[in-house]
């Protein structure tokens, strides 16, 4: 018997005669594509996370990208991201036209450097955006305090606060409820959630086309909006997911207490923040790629986020950084692991976890 990294299954399983039911109700209506239960999704996940606007989109990407370009983000602006995150961050700056500026990360938390963030800033600068990795709200207040323009990626941390506000609460967010997520729908979906009504009314239009009345087109949009298939299962699972982040916290801290006598690094919670544990990320001192494959040959479903830095990667070879560019990222690509997490994991998993980590270690 193994361990997978994230176990949808026992998650389908606490929905299933919900979701069965929201799924009867959308045929029988056939609001496909936005309507009543899309509608109903969004004020509940704005109340959940203390915004007042949230849009739902196709994916995490277009949350992002069309949130670029709800603040105006465009050609010839540059927009400074964590070099250790996942492509899509990059990406969406480079779809909305803009320059991908990264910076390093702080080696205690993984999250992006403040400093670097603001040492990075140009004429040029037109936003930030930091990234909630793994579970957790970066120090968003010091960016906010110069001026500049937050985007925040909050694709891992549904449910996190930092010092009791939430993401998107300094500005406008993009956020992923990608299968995986503590907020997973059955396939790619996503959210913009923001403070601002303007902003939130500028996505909603890009994403359907760039109209809100049909066959009146404002501006050019594309096609991302949420359906209603989806928001039945992203209502199904929001109303269980602060017992979920609870159950997280608690595999967290046993995680804590098993790997204490063990040679790893384990994370680090940045103080005012209340974490949600969307990985639990610990880095091993040498052979990390031997780790996994010993892990997985042994049913542990241990996996690594990220093994490449955004500046390293063939797709941004462009930005002409090479390495060495950000030395923290850099080396924590090399040593870190995911270890399971998800809210259904026992304790006697989590022992069998870390016990194949030891010999897998040794």
């Amino acid at each position: 018997m193994g361990v997978p990294l994230v176990d949808l299954q026992a998650a389908h399983a606490e929905v299933a005669e919900e979701v069965e039911l929201g799924f009867k109700r959308v045929i029988a209506n056939t609001a496909f594509v936005g309507g009543a239960e899309v509608a109903a999704f969004e004020r509940e996940y704005a109340e959940f996370t203390g915004v007042p606007y949230c849009v739902g989109v196709a994916n995490g990407t277009d949350a992002l990208e069309l949130a670029l370009r709800a603040v105006g983000v465009g050609p010839g602006d540059e927009v400074i991201i964590p070099a250790n995150t996942f492509i899509a961050t990059a990406e969406a700056v480079a779809c909305a036209g803009a320059t991908v500026v990264p910076v390093d990360m702080d080696p205690a938390t993984y999250l992006m450097d403040t400093d670097a963030a603001l040492a990075a800033v140009t004429k040029r600068t037109k936003a930030i955006m930091p990234v909630h990795l793994y579970g957790q709200l970066a120090p968003v207040e010091r960016l906010a305090d110069k001026g500049t323009i937050i985007i925040e990626d909050a694709a891992q941390c549904q449910g996190a606060t930092r010092h009791g506000r939430g993401a998107g609460s300094w500005g406008i967010a993009g956020t992923s409820f990608y299968p995986g997520k503590n907020l997973g729908a059955y396939g790619d979906a996503g959210a913009v959630v923001s403070t601002d009504e303007t902003l939130a009314t500028t996505v909603r239009t890009i994403a359907a086309h760039g109209g809100l009345v049909k066959y009146a087109h404002d501006l050019i949009g594309r096609n991302s909006r949420l359906d209603a298939l989806q928001a039945v299962v992203l209502r199904a699972k929001l109303a269980r997911l602060a017992k979920g982040n609870a159950a997280r916290r608690a595999a967290a801290q046993r995680y804590d207490a098993l790997l204490a006598d063990v040679d790893v690094v384990r994370p680090v919670t940045l103080e005012g923040n209340e974490h949600v544990w969307h990985l639990y990320v610990i880095q091993v001192p040498a052979d990390r790629d031997g780790v996994v494959a010993r892990l997985n040959a042994d049913g542990i479903g241990a996996g690594i986020h990220y093994p490449t830095p955004v500046h390293l990667t063939k797709a941004f070879d462009g930005l002409g950084l090479k390495k060495g560019a950000f030395p923290h990222a850099e080396a924590a690509a090399t040593k870190i692991l995911s270890l399971p997490l998800f809210p259904q994991i026992t304790e006697a998993q989590q022992e069998l976890v870390v016990e194949r980590l030891k010999a897998a270690l040794a």
